[in-house]
């Protein structure tokens, strides 16, 4: 990953743009994703009493990995659905799964988020309309065991 200089404090940094993306499978981009949603780490607190002050205190918990929902354009490769079927049957086959943000250009890889050891927990049909000219859209619901983000070939992994 190319490295970027670090701005000085106080100068305008133009944020990154969320519509250069690609989804890595196991290390290999798989399929045309159009959107991601759902990517959150929850830190739950948890209410403990302090000796001898007879008050509440509060602990940080478990990080907690919300699932995520992958829209993609359906195509003759049967790879994601496999995925979800062969789960759906009882074979679990986790998978780790990257989302690498791009530079403007589309060219240039900036930030990376790997979600480790996912599994399908929902995928949704394309809604189809013989008075429509729009691509066919399904969705993929993942759970994830850990998440870590890349930086200038960095790892910084989140808690948990």
């Amino acid at each position: 990953m190319p490295t970027t200089a670090t701005p000085q404090p106080g100068a305008p940094v133009d944020p990154y743009r969320a519509y250069n993306f690609r989804l890595l499978i196991n290390g290999v981009t798989n399929g045309h994703f159009t959107e991601m949603t759902g990517l959150e780490v929850n830190i739950p607190g948890q209410p403990y009493r302090e000796h001898g002050l007879g008050r509440m205190r509060m602990v940080p918990g478990q990080a907690e990995y919300e699932p995520v929902t992958l829209h993609f354009g359906i195509t003759a490769s049967r790879e994601l659905w496999d995925w979800v079927n062969a789960t759906a049957q009882g074979t679990l086959n986790r998978r780790n799964v990257s989302v690498v943000l791009l530079d403007s250009v589309g060219t240039a890889e900036v930030l990376r988020w790997n979600l480790i050891d996912c599994w399908p927990t929902r995928w949704r049909g394309m809604h189809l309309n013989t008075l429509s000219h729009e691509i066919a859209i399904a969705s993929l619901t993942l759970r994830y065991e850990g998440l870590e983000l890349e930086t200038g070939g960095a790892t910084a992994p989140t808690p948990g």
